[in-house]
């Protein structure tokens, strides 16, 4: 994720035109080409249930073309590895702008993959977290599957829940208690109050895609004197919360700018990148990554698998157009 943000604020290498959608009788179907230099071509299909009463999930699939032929290489189960692949781009925000140095406590909103993808990663890379608070509107079979699963995983760690809502008080408590944020919801309004966010505290918001859309309010944008985006472009027309709180591109930095990953490069890069973490860092009391989601992401992540698939002998289908 790193090496793909950085390519997507280079301006140059890669080819990603914002995403197109058709509105289907039970979804809304999100297409999203892109091509990088180096890596390949793919096209994201994703279906968004048009009603909350779906509990299905997000239907989606990856079409990994073959950059010599122009047909189709193969064909990806994209749900698990969209939540992956969007999970590890928080964890380099996390990474690159938590101030507090080791964090105890984790506050997530959602229950769908997404958050299990952040969850996972998060107390993975970091083991001095001890508390894990998952919010969900519903007290679902859903939310009680996740928390078991977590908690097969990380057994070290304490695991609650809390109903959006049900109990307000309670969820003040948790959110002035974290030190990392993470929500992934289709929410229009702010879920939890600015006030209660603590100095220091990082978040990443993740689930807002359209204007309508907001998990935070303007207030809590405005916290963090600038905000990291996966892209500039992107988030100017389609993160809702930015929309509504008048941020242009200018007040966005996005989050390729402040990666360093390449050993090759002058010490002064190094510096340089180094010092703009610093300065998001002091703009203001927290710090905020808004990700919209980027297709040069998927054509990196369903790559990277469908490589892999080859160099362990796993069984890749592939068909001739004549077979369609």
């Amino acid at each position: 994720m790193a090496f793909v943000f950085h390519t997507l604020s280079s301006g140059s290498g890669f080819d990603a035109p914002l995403r197109e959608a058709i509105t289907m009788a039970q979804h809304k179907t999100l297409f999203m080409p892109a091509r990088v230099q180096g890596l390949g071509t793919s096209i994201k299909v994703v279906s968004i249930p048009q009603h909350h009463a779906d509990q299905g999930g997000l239907p989606a699939s990856s079409i990994v073309l073959d950059e010599n032929t122009g047909g189709i290489r193969a064909i990806v189960n994209a749900r698990q590895l969209t939540a992956l692949r969007t999970a590890a781009g928080s964890l380099l925000a996390t990474r690159l702008l938590l101030s507090v140095r080791d964090p105890s406590t984790f506050l997530a909103f959602g229950a769908g993959k997404q958050i299990e993808a952040h969850v996972d990663l998060h107390l993975r890379a970091y083991s001095t977290i001890e508390t894990c608070t998952i919010v969900n509107k519903s007290n679902n079979q859903r939310l009680a599957d996740l928390i078991m699963r977590l908690k097969s995983a990380h057994p070290t760690v304490t695991f609650q829940s809390l109903i959006l809502k049900d109990d307000l008080a309670r969820l003040e408590q948790v959110t002035r208690a974290a030190n990392i944020i993470c929500t992934a919801t289709s929410s229009k309004e702010p879920l939890f109050e600015a006030k209660w966010v603590s100095p220091g505290t990082h978040l990443n918001l993740i689930g807002s895609y359209t204007p309508e859309m907001a998990e935070v309010s303007s207030e809590l944008l405005h916290q963090a004197g600038k905000v990291v985006v996966d892209s500039r472009e992107a988030c100017a027309s389609e993160a809702g919360e930015l929309i509504k709180a008048r941020f242009n591109e200018e007040d966005m930095i996005e989050i390729g700018t402040l990666v360093h990953f390449d050993n090759n490069s002058p010490d002064a890069e190094y510096k340089k990148v180094h010092a703009l973490c610093d300065e998001v860092r002091r703009a203001g009391k927290i710090t905020i990554f808004k990700s919209v989601g980027v297709g040069l992401q998927d054509v990196a992540i369903t790559n990277m698998v469908v490589n892999l698939a080859g160099e362990t002998g796993t069984r890749i289908d592939s068909y001739d157009d004549d077979q369609f």
